[in-house]
């Protein structure tokens, strides 16, 4: 009996999508390429560093002390000094993802001879501690703190952007209950694009050599577009694929909704369930049904000729949604915790917060090709070989 061309397109499409499953579950967590093979054929071959290592010390304070006042300037934030441990009762170290698969160092203090100890644990991120800190240094709404934040992730994979090494500029501002939509998360990405842009322009004014025509600048302007929208764009491919070839069109870009499943019934990549606000409801510009109050800032990176994030960022959970994405993650028993009973109870201001790489964007601003140019780390005897084999310099 013949089968109809419908019947047939739909046979396909099952297909398809089966042999794709597996490669979007893979991509959902664990951060890097994942294998050395895959990292070798990636590392630029004909990579000339424009500025030596110590031009590039010099390089990287100016631009840190740049980005630091802007940003400060442009969200009403202030400097404020940031724990490397923490309390594990306290609940506010960031557990990353949702599903375990990258968990923080844990050691036991012995206190007075173990009369009174502490569990402590170093930080992945300061994302709810900022929350916690926000309360802690009495800021109101419009007011907000950043850190100069360091941590360590033990589960990565090493390659040319992760490091077990992690410095972020870690921000945080306390909101209104009205100003927890879409409008208000694209305004604040503006302003901190402003100064990223602008932090690149004084990068290339003061250290001249950084201007190269294989290497384009910054656009002026993110374009924004929802996951969904990316999903839409390229069906069949898992989220990294997806970002490299959205980048080929533009070259900086803020993804809206990460963490809520999409429409393929996989989320955009998988979010921590108590900080971003990943659930509520939104709409698109054209009326269209979406999700998340988050996003990230990606941007296209031509040294190393592959996708680059620079930023993660949202609006945080208020009680309502907080409960619905731990029940939605399996993560009831978190609410027994101090930082999560303070958005239960409303003792913790609303906010709006994120991380910004450090590494990462001193990557972007100074055409390097890996972020141990630029970060002091531990990486493994076959990366370094590599490195030293395509004149990346390494710093140990």
């Amino acid at each position: 009996m013949a089968v109809s061309h419908k019947k047939r397109t739909r046979r396909i499409s099952q297909n398809r999508n089966g042999g794709n499953r597996q490669a979007k579950q893979a991509d959902l967590a664990g951060p890097g390429i994942g294998d050395y093979k895959e990292l070798e054929r990636a590392l630029p071959t004909d990579y000339r560093p424009l500025l030596d290592p110590r031009e590039t010390q010099l390089a990287i304070f100016a631009v840190k002390s740049y980005i630091e006042e802007q940003l400060c300037k442009e969200l009403n934030l202030m400097m404020v000094t940031v724990p490397l441990i923490v309390d594990v009762e306290s609940g506010v170290n960031d557990m990353l993802d949702r599903d375990g698969s990258r968990a923080p160092i844990q050691f036991h203090i012995t206190n007075d001879r173990d009369k009174h100890p502490i569990d402590a644990q170093v930080v992945q991120a300061a994302t709810k501690w900022k929350r916690v800190a926000l309360k802690q240094f009495g800021m109101g709404s419009g007011e907000g703190l950043c850190t100069d934040m360091r941590a360590v992730r033990k589960d990565y994979f090493l390659d040319h952007d992760h490091s077990s090494y992690v410095d972020q500029w870690d921000w945080e501002m306390a909101i209104t209950a009205e100003q927890r939509h879409l409008d208000f998360l694209t305004a604040t990405v503006r302003k901190i694009w402003k100064v990223i842009k602008g932090a690149e322009q004084f990068a290339l004014k003061q250290f001249p050599k950084l201007r190269d025509q294989r290497y384009p600048e910054l656009p002026s302007d993110l374009a924004f577009l929802h996951a969904e929208d990316i999903l839409d764009m390229f069906p069949d491919l898992p989220r990294k694929q997806r970002e490299t070839m959205v980048l080929q069109k533009y070259p900086a870009i803020f993804i809206y909704g990460i963490g809520w499943p999409l429409r393929d019934g996989y989320p955009h990549e998988m979010r921590a369930a108590d900080y971003d606000d990943w659930v509520t409801e939104t709409e698109s510009q054209d009326g269209r049904p979406m999700h998340g109050l988050n996003g990230d800032i990606l941007v296209w990176n031509p040294v190393t000729r592959r996708r680059h994030e620079l930023t993660s960022m949202g609006i945080r959970v208020n009680a309502e949604t907080l409960k619905e994405q731990l029940k939605l993650s399996n993560q009831l028993y978190l609410l027994k915790t101090p930082y999560h009973k303070g958005i239960v109870e409303g003792t913790l201001p609303l906010s709006i917060g994120g991380g910004i790489g450090q590494g990462r964007t001193q990557m972007s601003i100074l055409r390097k090709a890996h972020l141990g140019e630029v970060t002091v780390s531990v990486w493994p005897k076959v990366l370094k070989q590599m490195c030293a084999e395509r004149s990346i310099v390494v710093l140990e």
